[in-house]
């Protein structure tokens, strides 16, 4: 979501190219049609990870690939710490999604950080091993991420408006959901999951056996 979002507002998505939230980044990048950076840490001739290879192409043909290895380097566990300097020196806005206590994302918040640049880290459950980086991140500063608007207003950027929602089901707000299904035609669950997507509020049992959507 930070990745389609941010791009297709116009700013340029950098990663690693690694699995995981990397790829995801830029992948939702160019689904808008913006722009990615893959830092690599090994030449731009070596597809790593291999499961990445199409990426990697789809992300030189629009946007940029950058090493600071020659053709032919291959990745090494060192390297990785290395590229995330590059990664932090070209962004003016670090976010950290997830982060175990040892994690490379938090390598590269240092980095930012030695740099004055901006830090965000998303709160995570207090429980979760993947969150207890991003929190403690938190408890040294770094800025809560609540939102796609949180990085936009600290680049100066106006959020574009959201396009209203139209849906048949609003038109029939407030209601039972019998009233919803027997209107549309729908199933209960179909209704249910339309409500959700339309972040409705949900459906308050009422006494009678019924629902009511709530607005």
């Amino acid at each position: 979501m930070l990745g389609r979002e941010l791009a297709k507002a116009g700013v340029v998505v950098v990663s690693g190219l690694a699995r995981g939230v990397d790829g995801e980044a830029h992948r939702s990048a160019l689904e808008t049609d913006g722009h990615t950076v893959a830092v690599l840490g090994c030449g731009i001739d070596r597809d790593y990870p291999a499961a990445h290879a199409g990426l990697a192409r789809q992300i030189a043909e629009r946007s940029l690939l950058v090493s600071e290895y020659e053709p032919g380097v291959e990745p090494a566990p060192w390297r990785f710490p290395a590229r995330n300097r590059i990664v932090a020196g070209l962004c003016a806005a670090t976010v950290v999604v997830e982060a175990r206590e040892r994690s490379g994302a938090l390598i590269t918040a240092d980095f930012a950080l030695e740099e004055g640049r901006e830090v965000f880290a998303v709160p995570g459950e207090i429980t979760s091993a993947l969150s207890a980086g991003t929190n403690a991140l938190l408890r040294l500063g770094a800025t809560p991420l609540t939102g796609v608007g949180d990085v936009l207003e600290t680049l100066g950027i106006e959020p574009t408006p959201r396009a209203p929602v139209t849906h048949p089901l609003l038109e029939l707000l407030p209601g039972t959901a019998d009233e919803l299904v027997r209107a549309t035609g729908m199933a209960p669950a179909e209704v249910a999951a339309a409500l959700v997507e339309l972040e409705v509020g949900g459906l308050a049992a009422e006494g009678d056996g019924t629902y009511r959507a709530l607005a």
